[in-house]
């Protein structure tokens, strides 16, 4: 699928992007529902991107000093037992966490990310087809998946 890791992580920066400008608004704005993006709110889209995307930072972190990752059987078996209210147990994790702290995590977790992915070697994640899956799936699908609910939220904002 990728030739070596800076394509992919090319690939990451580019979708990651647009998620950016949930930065931009304020608290206020963050804590609105909105219908078009089933009832979340920026805040609940910022901490669910950013939940996914701290698995994929746990894994690197991992796959950095060892061969295989822990964490990535864990969170399968987790998300094969319990579906969508895995997703509802991170949502309230996140829901709890101080709006500075998120803020904080939006603008650190990204860059921190990438800069594992750095260290990591080539053959445990790009050519490791179920470790690169892994990554692609929690980073790069996990962002188009959830552009309409950015698209929502930032429209309603401007609204």
């Amino acid at each position: 699928m990728y030739l070596d890791a800076l394509e992919f992580l090319e690939e990451e920066r580019d979708a990651w992007a647009p998620f950016e400008a949930l930065a931009g608004l304020t608290d206020d704005q963050l804590e609105r529902p909105v219908d078009g993006a089933h009832g979340w709110s920026g805040r609940d889209l910022i901490a669910h991107m950013l939940a996914w995307q701290g698995i994929a930072l746990e894994i690197a972190r991992e796959l950095a000093v060892n061969e295989t990752s822990p964490t990535i059987a864990r969170v399968d078996a987790e998300w094969d037992a319990k579906g969508d209210v895995f997703n509802d147990e991170i949502q309230a994790e996140w829901a709890a966490l101080p709006m500075e702290t998120l803020r904080e995590r939006l603008a650190t977790q990204p860059g921190e990310l990438r800069g594992y992915l750095t260290v990591v070697p080539e053959t445990r994640w790009v050519k490791h087809a179920d470790h690169l899956k892994t990554f692609h799936d929690e980073t790069i699908a996990h962002y188009e998946e959830h552009v309409p609910e950015l698209e929502a939220i930032l429209a309603a904002v401007a609204a």
